[in-house]
């Protein structure tokens, strides 16, 4: 996933770069809302973090230009002010979601997830607990998944790379590493390689679609 973060405090910004990178996210960093428009210009998104209180440019007026410019990119602000009145300006100018200073990562991390989801129709039955496909069953309740019957021991990472196969059979996917993930860390291989392996049989499914994604069939 690539990530547009703009936020002008130094700190709070090193803090959430180092944080999405290491979920496997590309992060490009703009510290004043003129950087941002400029990379927003230049670059593809999956999802933009945008702080309200920056230096020059503001972050509401960046969001109204980025929809003035017809951005459909996913925005979620992030700014100490938390009162409704700025909750509702900023979801009526054309934000998506609303993270109030100072946050949870994990909940900033789950944001940006469902955000991603929603734009490119990711899409899963919230009320579906046991997802099943051919061999593969994983109870989204107990997070168990078996292969034929056995279980196997995954990390979240994992789990979540199943389940993004499992609710996409068939579609190509780049979405839990963004297209401009730097390739020489082989972090996507790496993690592919791991499923194909504790799927055995199941995980032959799984194949690579050179320079495009990968794909459960």
């Amino acid at each position: 996933m690539n990530i547009l973060l703009v936020e002008d405090e130094t700190r709070v910004a090193d803090f959430i770069r180092r944080g999405l990178a290491a979920e496997g996210w590309s992060v490009d960093h703009a510290p004043d809302g003129e950087e941002a428009l400029e990379h927003a210009a230049t670059n593809s998104y999956d999802v933009i973090l945008l702080d309200l209180m920056l230096p020059g440019i503001q972050g509401q007026d960046v969001c109204r230009e980025l929809r003035a410019r017809k951005s459909k990119t996913p925005i979620l602000m992030l700014t100490a002010l938390d009162s409704p009145e700025e909750k509702v300006e900023g979801l009526t100018i054309g934000a998506d979601d609303y993270l109030a200073k100072p946050f949870d990562f994990d909940e900033l991390v789950a944001r940006v997830e469902a955000l991603h989801r929603r734009a490119n129709g990711y899409e899963t039955d919230v009320n579906e607990t046991l997802i099943s496909n051919g061999a593969i069953s994983f109870d989204r309740t107990s997070l168990q998944v078996t292969v034929e019957g056995v279980e196997i021991s995954l990390s979240k990472k994992e789990r979540d790379l199943l389940l993004l196969f499992l609710t996409n059979a068939g579609r190509i996917l780049n979405a839990v590493w963004g297209l401009k993930a730097d390739p020489l860390t082989n972090v996507v291989d790496v993690y592919v390689g791991r499923l194909r392996r504790k799927m055995v049989p199941e995980g032959k499914r799984i194949v690579a679609l050179r320079h495009v994604g990968y794909r459960m069939t």
